[in-house]
């Protein structure tokens, strides 16, 4: 990564006086225009040329749709120029060059006025092409997020976060300033697409081909969710299921009648096989088969036989942690590799959790999660019956309890966690993007869905997800003990 920095310090002599806030005097508070996100002593001298780093300061993405408007999908052209800001040394062109750009998101589309985007990285001649970004180990597809009803800033970030004191891959992330055609758009945290890849989610590259013995086995990333990325041009087809793209339950979630759906991730519905899409939906039957049977909890014979029980228990506790009201039935990803059991995985969307909803009691901090369509039906979107089957098992609720002990004494102590809280938003108000943030997006104070709680300040909304969390952890410590 260094060498790579060196070799563009020549271009970003050029750059800066284009890129930077062309020698503006102010602390950057601009929102509408292209001011640096810090002093002027952070970006150019009196003369023009550019200085070092003296305070720390979030990167910066640029981009240049080219005149396009960007559409839910398909992607299209434009340009992006990410800057970063080490202090003691000179700003850092990290990439510059052609991507692809799109809108996701499904609910946030319709909601908020500051936009999700995918991006794509392309070379000269417009094919896909691998990067590295602020650091991150190369790969063609990323995700920006802006948060926007969640007006802490930081609970996509906390959760994945807390995601990765479980060992297990969660997007790596970061926070920048996003410039979109020369306007400031906010807060924004770079994430790592979820796909297969040996520094994303590290499982066998399952070709097309790949359709007999264990290499049919994996592998496989599927997923619980709405239908919205699936039918392009078509964004508001949030809940249309097709046999081509997805598979539904067997079982109903023991609430009501509702089956859970599961879409086809990867591979892709347009590149998995036949036999590929047969052997996921047995191997997924025969697991729910023998969970739902009356030899579940055997060893042999009922779902340990079919399911990474570990995985399970961390996604749990993951999830009730955050008391995400969008908890097992939507953004919700499973993984079968080759020759492995299926895993629960990895954690994404965390937009609404920690008491960020007022609907389906999801304010609440002292209701489960997995019991969730009890008090609220999940409609298309139900939560399959695998947690509460899970936790009348005494194995499953013996590794529960102590992997919550385990983590309780450590790295999801109370002091670990408002540690991790008070990092984040004590970086974003330091380098004053949090401030720029609302200035651009004048949404302190005001309702924004679908909050349960309005703050008036950045403090009070940070405060609110300490105390709210804080409360959590100690309900759960009593329930959890008491299963």
């Amino acid at each position: 990564m260094r060498n790579r920095r060196i070799a563009f310090i020549f271009f970003t002599f050029a750059l800066m006086t284009l890129a930077s806030c062309g020698g503006s005097s102010g602390s950057g508070n601009n929102p509408g225009g292209s001011s640096s996100t810090s002093s002027s002593s952070n970006s150019t001298s009196s003369s023009g040329s550019p200085t070092a780093v003296t305070e720390e300061t979030l990167p910066r993405i640029e981009i240049n749709t080219l005149g396009n408007t960007i559409p839910d999908e398909p992607k299209v052209n434009a340009t992006m120029t990410v800057t970063d800001y080490v202090i003691g040394e000179l700003p850092i062109t990290d990439f510059s060059g052609s991507i692809g750009i799109e809108m996701r998101g499904s609910s946030s589309q319709y909601y908020f006025d500051k936009k999700n985007y995918g991006i794509e990285l392309r070379d000269s001649s417009g094919a896909d092409m691998d990067a590295s970004i602020l650091g991150f180990p190369e790969e063609e597809d990323w995700v920006l997020h802006g948060p926007y009803s969640d007006k802490s800033l930081l609970r996509n970030t906390l959760m994945f976060d807390i995601g990765q004191e479980f060992g297990r891959y969660a997007s790596r992330w970061k926070y920048l300033e996003l410039y979109l055609n020369n306007q400031y758009m906010g807060v924004y945290v770079l994430l790592e697409k979820i796909k297969r890849d040996d520094n994303r989610v590290d499982i066998s590259n399952l070709k097309e081909d790949d359709n007999e013995g264990e290499e049919l086995s994996g592998g496989y990333i599927i997923k619980l969710d709405k239908t919205n990325g699936e039918h392009a041009g078509n964004p508001g087809a949030y809940d249309l299921y097709t046999d081509n793209m997805s598979f539904q339950s067997s079982h109903n979630t023991g609430f009501n009648t509702y089956r859970p759906h599961f879409i086809y991730h990867q591979p892709k519905p347009a590149d998995i096989s036949e036999q590929q899409k047969t052997y996921i939906q047995d191997y997924i039957n025969a697991f729910e088969d023998s969970l739902a049977s009356d030899s579940f909890a055997d060893e042999t014979l009922g779902y340990r036989n079919y399911i990474n029980v570990d995985s399970f228990v961390d996604y749990f506790i993951a999830t009730e942690i955050s008391g995400n009201v969008d908890g097992y039935r939507l953004s919700t990803f499973l993984v079968k590799d080759k020759n492995e059991k299926l895993a629960m995985g990895p954690l994404w969307d965390y937009n609404l959790a920690f008491g960020n909803a007022d609907y389906c009691n999801g304010w609440e901090y002292n209701l489960w999660v997995y019991l969730g369509e009890e008090r609220c039906e999940g409609g298309a979107f139900p939560i399959p019956f695998w947690w509460a089957r899970l936790l009348q098992d005494d194995y499953f609720v013996g590794l529960l309890k102590s992997r919550w002990t385990a983590l309780r004494s450590t790295a999801l102590s109370d002091a670990a966690l408002e540690e991790k809280i008070n990092s984040k938003a004590n970086y974003l108000k330091a380098t004053g993007a949090a401030n720029r943030n609302f200035d651009r997006w004048d949404t302190l104070g005001m309702y924004i869905w679908p909050n349960y709680y309005v703050g008036f300040t950045y403090d009070e909304e940070v405060n609110t997800v300490k105390t709210w969390l804080n409360n959590r952890m100690s309900w759960l410590d009593n329930e959890i003990e008491n299963l």
